[in-house]
């Protein structure tokens, strides 16, 4: 785990815009999903919430959310073991990146009981 953290380098700046950049790619990617698999396999109107669909989008949505989980996990434990300028950008990178997750969980949330393609 150590060697991971070092090559992310989780006190570079870049980190900045990592939460949020992710949180973009995953929407739009969920978003055009959606609508690509709403044009060529709609599910059935009985089927309700729990669909192929939605099944698939809650589970890339989990898998985004846990990414940002633990990308703010570790600027959050760099953060206790620097001073100054890395402890500044750990720790703003650690808050940018739950931001961003609760972003995920928020947005995925009505997928739990709304129907696609409606």
């Amino acid at each position: 785990m150590k060697a991971i953290v070092q090559r992310l380098n989780l006190t570079h700046p870049g980190h900045f815009v990592g939460g949020l950049t992710l949180w973009s790619i995953w929407f739009v990617a969920i978003y055009g999903g959606l609508s690509v698999a709403c044009a060529v396999v709609p599910p059935e109107p009985d089927q309700g919430a729990f669909n192929h669909i939605n099944i698939t989008l809650l589970l890339l949505s989990l898998v985004t959310a846990v990414l940002l989980a633990g990308l703010a996990w570790g600027c959050f434990q760099e953060a206790k073991q620097h001073k100054g300028r890395q402890h500044f950008n750990a720790f703003v990178s650690a808050w940018l990146y739950v931001f961003s997750a609760l972003g995920v969980v928020f947005v995925a949330g009505p997928m739990v009981g709304l129907p696609p393609c409606l």
